[in-house]
Order: C-alpha cells, then sequence, then structure tokens
C-alpha cells in the first residue's frame, strides 16, 4: 500500500506552527501486527489524535536531532500501541523541528509517556533541544 502525502498538509503544519518548514523525513507506518503499511490520513472530526512537538535547537545541531528523532522514532515510538505516524519538519533557518505525529487515542500518548525507555530517550533529545508538546485534534483541512 502506498502512503498519501496531501500538499495542504504540509501547509496545514506549517502555517500553523512556523513559517519556513519542510519536510524531512517520517518512519515507516507499519500495523501495530507489523504486516502492512498503514496510510496517513490528516481528516478533521476523526478518532485520531495529533501530537505536535516543537523543538528549538542550535542550527549546528538541527541535524543530530533529525537522526535522534528519527532513531527513537523507528526504535521506540513505532512499537508502541496505538502509533500510527510521525513525520518531522526542519525550518529553513535550522532553529526548529517539528514532529507531527498521528496516535490512535491520548491514552495510547499517556502510556507510552509513563514506560522508563521512553523516559531515557527523552532526556537524550533534552540534551539537544528544547520542545514544547501539544495534543490536539485537526479542526480544518483545506485541500485543492
Amino acid at each position: 500500500m502506498r502512503v498519501k502525502s496531501w500538499q495542504s498538509r504540509r501547509a496545514i503544519v506549517s502555517a500553523g506552527l512556523a513559517s519556513g518548514l519542510t519536510l524531512v523525513g517520517a518512519a515507516p507506518l507499519r500495523s501495530q501486527q507489523g504486516n502492512r503499511q498503514m496510510e496517513i490520513s490528516i481528516r478533521p472530526n476523526s478518532d485520531i489524535v495529533t501530537l505536535i512537538n516543537v523543538f528549538t535547537v542550535e542550527p549546528s545541531n538541527q541535524e543530530r536531532l533529525i537522526q535522534l528523532l528519527t532513531e527513537g522514532t523507528e526504535t521506540l515510538m513505532s512499537r508502541q500501541p496505538g502509533y500510527i505516524s510521525a513525520s518531522f519538519h526542519k525550518s529553513k533557518d535550522a532553529r526548529k523541528v517539528i514532529n507531527y505525529a498521528q496516535w490512535k487515542s491520548i491514552k495510547d500518548i499517556e502510556a507510552f509517556r509513563t514506560k522508563r525507555e521512553i523516559g531515557e530517550y527523552f532526556k537524550r533529545v533534552r540534551e539537544v533541544a528544547e520542545y514544547e508538546t501539544v495534543v490536539c485534534d485537526v479542526s480544518y483541512v483545506h485541500r485543492v
């Protein structure tokens, strides 16, 4: 199954969070059984919960942060119950990285945050960047 990518997705995230962001990568999307790829979908009034992390980083550490986030997504996050997808966006000035992640429920997000290995991973992330987390629902999507 192929992953659909909508131009409006980048536009919504970029306009809603910061100007000048570009999509830099996404972790492979697999069902919890690991057998087929899941599809990234952004639509209002769905049961999907969006988790957005806005990272502030020194420009010299932006690529290091992207590598760390990619590693954590592929080895930890994507194996958590309720995980659907993650994508990373980096600002043109190299001072911000946005993580746009989708989860099945807020309970799934709360559950992964209690795990020791996740806490250890985020200690490593905090050595490279400061960040703010926002849990939200998609309220509007415009497609051309």
